[in-house]
């Protein structure tokens, strides 16, 4: 049945079917397989509505909502302009302005796809007259969007969260450590990289400049300090902070800073509508699917001829982020997640695993994925944001991804760089 399963779903993807119809003609398969037709077809039905019942799922699309409310308006731009006030006479600084906008952005929206839309919109054309290579820019923009996987609200976060029953407020915060790690090192190697091709520096902006960029991004920085400071000060749960952040994103852009109108909320709630619906059905999807293939014992027969049962826990944590790593570069992160996490938790649990840092390690991996050609999801958004080839697109990419591989390895063999905030703010 296993082989069966696999052959429909290449095929179908091969056809060019979104990745539901796959997952959900898989499952169909199995059912079918398992019970000799479609007796309990019920069983499937009740495996997908209770695979997006959990209230946590909450989060995702008022997250969406919000992230399409900022890029829209002038939130995004506010923060870009004040991270350029600080870094963009330092060597590399418009590089590494770009890798903390990345992570800025992050922090309010945690979605990479909606960073590299929000970032490198206005910030390509600014290096390429400065002098980068748009090879080097792309892979920057693509890869440092990652980040925004791992700083809270990672979406990435939350789905692993609801699968594996770990306390998102906690991956939340294990995922700081790890992000400003990865915005180290893309920092240094922008500083190198514009040292050895001599790439100009732009003015220094004076303190008066410094301050007014500060004073205009402050309304921005709000979101950060509501989803972090409300979620570790016991205000809100991380769903309440979610529609926190949709409230004041509203209040922001309409009322402050009068850069949408109430007809543009409308349509870019429709845009959210669209992203939650589909979201919502390969979660479905994913659940049925990761009910069937546990119910016919696939996993414990693949898990089993590689000898994992033998392995202890770093030999397990490399074969999740070796797993991960290679399916996000073909499929989409969400359904990654929804049908691995399940295959690997038995393992975790067995092997005595922090789940918070498998879910750290897993959302980086998911992440890097995102990134890695040959399909991975955040290459082909940069396509069609900045019309260019795809080749163009992943030139530039392996030194990132090895970097990103290495905080990785980092984060295998010293867990602390996830787990010490963790601990900080939730010791027992």
């Amino acid at each position: 049945m296993a082989l069966t399963i696999f052959v429909i779903m290449i095929v179908l993807l091969l056809l060019g079917f979104p990745m539901m119809i796959p997952l959900i003609a898989a499952a169909f398969v199995g059912f079918f397989t398992l019970f000799g037709g479609f007796s309990q077809l019920e069983t499937m039905v009740q495996q997908m509505m209770a695979g997006i019942r959990p209230a946590s799922l909450i989060a995702v699309p008022m997250f969406i909502f919000a992230a399409d409310i900022m890029t829209r308006g002038q939130s995004a731009d506010r923060l870009i302009d004040m991270v350029m006030k600080f870094m963009g006479h330092v060597k590399g600084g418009l590089a590494v302005s770009t890798a903390a906008a990345c992570t800025m952005f992050g922090a309010v929206s945690g979605s990479t796809q909606a960073t590299v839309v929000a970032v490198g919109g206005p910030l390509r054309p600014r290096m390429l007259q400065a002098g980068y290579k748009d090879s080097f820019v792309l892979a920057l923009i693509v890869n440092a969007s990652d980040i925004a996987f791992l700083i809270p609200p990672s979406i990435g976060m939350i789905i692993y969260g609801v699968v594996s029953n770990t306390s998102i407020s906690e991956l939340f915060i294990a995922g700081i450590g790890p992000g400003l790690l990865i915005l180290a090192l893309f920092s240094a190697y922008s500083v190198f990289y514009a040292i050895r091709h001599n790439v100009p520096t732009e003015p220094r902006a004076s303190w008066g400049e410094r301050l007014v960029a500060v004073q205009r991004a402050l309304w921005p920085l709000g979101f950060p300090v509501i989803i972090i400071g409300g979620i570790y000060g016991g205000i809100f749960s991380p769903t309440e902070a979610a529609a926190a952040c949709v409230l004041y994103a509203l209040i922001l852009e309409v009322v402050v800073f009068r850069s949408i109108s109430i007809p543009d909320v409308y349509r870019t709630a429709q845009s959210t509508g669209l992203i939650t619906a589909v979201v919502f059905i390969l979660v479905a999807a994913g659940a049925a699917f990761s009910w069937v293939i546990s119910f016919a014992q696939i996993p414990q027969a693949i898990l089993g001829s590689i000898g994992i049962d033998q392995m202890g826990p770093y030999g397990v944590l490399f074969v999740i982020s070796i797993a991960f790593f290679i399916a996000c570069m073909f499929v989409d992160p969400i359904v990654v997640i929804l049908v691995l996490v399940p295959i690997f938790a038995p393992v975790v649990q067995s092997v005595g695993l922090d789940p918070v840092l498998v879910g750290t390690i897993i959302t980086l991996q998911v992440a890097i994925g995102s990134a890695t050609p040959p399909f991975g999801c955040d290459i082909f958004t940069a396509i069609a944001i900045f019309k260019r080839p795809y080749i163009e697109v992943i030139r530039g990419t392996p030194p990132f991804i090895v970097m990103l591989l290495g905080a990785s390895v980092a984060l295998i063999f010293f867990p602390q760089i996830a787990l010490f905030l963790r601990d900080l703010a939730f010791a027992k």
